[in-house]
């Protein structure tokens, strides 16, 4: 509903003196939560603009944070320290399949001896210049992850899957955990939601064409057993161990897989 304009005149006259300078004391005493407020908006909003553009998170990332969403991309962000101590010369070579994946693309890339891809499952919308200029150098792809993933056989060590098995029904992920496992030599690493985990639905549905299937890890491991994939049992162990010295505390679930042989 539009607002019109107040007329100062008009306020003063209809007022009186009581009520009007009750207004004017209610006034001084909120404007210091609307003080805080404002500095909690530009807090946010600084946030948002350090990392645009420079490989971190985006501003619709940063804002679902501060929505209650969950995003296991930002988690993955979060672990490279964690994943570089469990998978060693494992991570030089690594390609990360999920939405968002220039920011974490950009930031592997600032790891020491380490080479890394990406896959985008979904178009890209409201990319900045450094996404841009990874699609360009064929860094980054957009490419329908229900088909064959378009590299070779034991293209990369490591493959690093988020948010992007969560919106695939079983007739597709038959199809595409074992391309992810061929395109590895290492394992592949898959982050996934929690069951009942906060979500943003509008923003799920509007990009990804339905919301998330969050499953529980015993659908998950019973999957993985179905298409012969194996657990990564030495690069898990190495994962927890690494998680517990750095106080980290994945908010996704985290499965470490085998690569076929």
């Amino acid at each position: 509903m539009s607002r019109r304009p107040v007329n100062p005149a008009r306020r003063i006259g209809d007022g009186g003196s009581i009520p009007f300078v009750g207004a004017v004391q209610s006034k001084t005493r909120s404007s210091p939560l609307l003080s805080i407020g404002l500095v909690v908006l530009g807090a946010i909003l600084l946030i948002c603009y350090s990392y645009s553009g420079s490989g971190g998170l985006s501003s619709k990332e940063v804002m679902s944070k501060f929505e209650g969403g969950v995003s296991c991309t930002y988690e993955v962000q979060r672990a490279i320290p964690v994943l570089k101590k469990a998978y060693g010369d494992s991570m030089r070579k690594v390609l990360h399949v999920g939405p968002e994946t220039c920011s974490v693309v950009s930031k592997l890339l600032k790891e020491e001896d380490t080479e890394a891809w990406g896959v985008e499952p979904y178009d890209l919308e409201d990319v900045d210049t450094n996404c841009k200029s990874l699609v360009r150098k064929g860094i980054v792809r957009m490419a329908d992850i229900k088909f064959p993933l378009p590299y070779r056989t034991k293209s990369f060590s490591l493959v690093i899957v988020s948010d992007a098995l969560d919106y695939l029904s079983p007739k597709y992920l038959n199809k595409t955990l074992p391309e992810l496992a061929r395109v590895s030599t290492d394992g592949v690493v898959i982050f996934s939601g929690y069951p009942g985990q906060n979500r943003a639905i509008v923003a799920e549905l509007s990009k990804f064409g339905r919301p998330a299937k969050l499953r529980s890890s015993s659908w998950w491991i019973k999957f993985f057993l179905q298409n012969s994939l194996e657990d990564n049992e030495a690069a898990s162990t190495k994962f927890d161990q690494a998680s517990i010295k750095s106080s980290y505390k994945p908010a996704c679930q985290v499965f470490h897989l085998k690569s076929y042989q």
